[in-house]
């Protein structure tokens, strides 16, 4: 990717609570010889601890090299603050690279779109890098194992404080360009193995690196020029488990018929160490109670869960959302199908390659399931017995629904929580 030899190399470390990204960014200020690196440090509290600790770990001063952005999260409500503060960095330019570590609830990918959406901040930086730094140990916990992460803090469209972390943590890994496995003394090795595939389940084209108190060869962080702005949003496992059981297919076809149950499905064919990633699609309404009650019930084998189901019932596309033990669903939109002829029709000639039935239009079900050690044929059974049956069909019924009503941005219904 082409970059300006005049702008300002950005590496953003994410990453969850205690992962280790404060110990990395000290070990990179100790070790880095032939560039000089300017820090910013965000934390969620009123006073800025990691931004002490790393003014402490390192010959920098709070004022003269190491900038904290507190009592707020970068992501969201620190966005102003943020790009004012990365603006007068580059104005007083003393330093080669950009460090920016986000708190450990910071969603990167907002951050990373400052860098290349606004006028300000692109005119004087290249994003290098988004890294996720890992704590190896509590991953396998949390998506191998049975804990779960206890939940703090809150995160953007959070106003409560209550989102679990889980569903940050795979935000985070789903965007990373570079994944930092740390505290790997705490695995064995054949976790380790299972850790990296996992990881490269839910972002196929991430870097992954092992390391224990998060000490990384600088030359292997920065100057890497991973960061694509073209994949920013779109290079996630699920993604990608689409797209790749679509190209498999070749053309997309609908099978005629109101009865017909399953439009395909199909088995992602890498599996390495036990992970799998398997697509399914149902040109079917499900019946709202029974799919929620699958929803709830999901095997803690599976890892994420991601997708637009068809909800019997509504018109609205709903979102289901699914990282380890969190569940929730939101609404992305109407169903084109089910706009008046007027503005179907323009939103139709506007998306010439949309997927269209002639009887359903675009209504339909695709979603994506990556785990360990699935078991695929008892998944499809389950999901089909969630599926209305002829006779409510027939019968047109409107049974009581869970999942949100309304096109309203702010309305997620929390199916399973931890």
């Amino acid at each position: 990717m082409d970059t300006d030899s005049d702008a300002i190399p950005v590496t953003v470390l994410s990453g969850g609570l205690g992962a280790g990204k404060t110990t990395l960014v000290n070990h990179l200020l100790r070790s880095v010889d032939e560039r000089d690196l300017a820090v910013l440090v965000n934390d969620m509290g009123a006073v800025n601890v990691d931004a002490e600790l790393v003014a402490e770990g390192s010959d920098l001063d709070l004022d003269d090299g190491v900038a904290e952005l507190s009592n707020g999260c970068i992501c969201c409500e620190l966005q102003d603050d943020l790009e004012t503060a990365v603006v007068r960095l580059a104005r007083e330019r003393e330093f080669d690279h950009l460090l920016v570590e986000a708190s450990g609830i910071s969603e990167p990918e907002p951050v990373a779109r400052l860098f290349t959406t606004s006028s300000r901040v692109a005119a004087s930086y290249d994003l290098d890098a988004l890294v996720t730094v890992l704590d190896t140990r509590r991953f396998m916990d949390t998506f191998a194992g049975a804990d779960v992460p206890e939940r703090r803090g809150g995160a953007a469209g959070d106003e409560d404080g209550t989102r679990p972390l889980s569903d940050l943590l795979v935000e985070q890994l789903e965007a990373a360009d570079l994944v930092v496995l740390n505290k790997t003394d705490l695995c064995e090795p054949a976790e380790l193995e299972e850790a990296e595939a996992l990881v490269t389940a839910l972002r196929p084209d991430a870097e992954t690196i092992r390391t224990e108190f998060s000490a990384v060869d600088p030359d292997r962080l920065l100057g890497v020029g991973l960061f694509d702005s073209a994949q920013l949003g779109d290079a996630a496992g699920w993604q990608r488990a689409l797209e790749d059981e679509a190209d498999g297919r070749g053309q997309r076809h609908d099978h005629g018929g109101k009865h017909e149950h399953d439009d395909d499905d199909h088995r992602h064919p890498d599996e390495v160490y036990g992970v799998e990633s398997i697509v399914v699609r149902h040109r079917r309404p499900f019946h709202p109670e029974r799919f929620a009650a699958f929803l709830r019930a999901l095997s803690d084998g599976i890892v994420r869960s991601k997708g637009v189901a068809w909800i019997a019932g509504s018109d609205l596309q709903i979102e289901i959302a699914q990282a380890g033990p969190s569940v929730h669903a939101d609404v992305r939109g109407p169903w084109i199908a089910a706009l008046p002829e007027i503005r179907r029709d323009l939103y139709r000639s506007n998306r010439p390659d949309l997927e269209w039935h002639e009887e359903y239009g675009d209504r339909r079900t695709e979603l994506v399931f990556i785990g360990t050690e699935l078991e695929e044929s008892r998944l499809r059974a389950a999901l089909k017995d969630c599926l209305v049956t002829d006779d409510e069909w027939e019968r047109d019924d409107e049974p009581d629904s869970p999942f949100p009503g309304e096109v309203d941005e702010d309305e997620t219904v929390v199916l399973r929580e931890p």
